[in-house]
């Protein structure tokens, strides 16, 4: 079952990549934000699990830089204009 999610993780990942690539999510938008953020941090939650400390530095750090910027979008967002 971890295999499982795990492939499911890395499709979220790849998928923000390739529609980034292709020109159909743009890198700050919050889709692509977002694809990132819960795709990282289901692999860095496998990661932690089964004790790979190198992809769980990856991973994790995907995350939080996904949230980081995810957050500032929408901090962004409501501040009046």
């Amino acid at each position: 079952m971890d295999q499982v999610i795990q492939v499911l993780g890395s499709l979220l990942v790849l998928t923000a990549f390739i529609a980034a690539q292709r020109g159909r999510l743009s890198t700050s938008s919050r889709p692509y934000l977002a694809l990132n953020l819960i795709g990282g941090a289901t692999l860095a939650v496998l990661a932690a699990h089964e004790r790979q400390y190198g992809f769980l530095l990856l991973e994790a750090t995907w995350a939080a830089v996904a949230a980081h910027s995810l957050l500032a979008t929408r901090a962004a967002a409501e501040r009046p204009a």
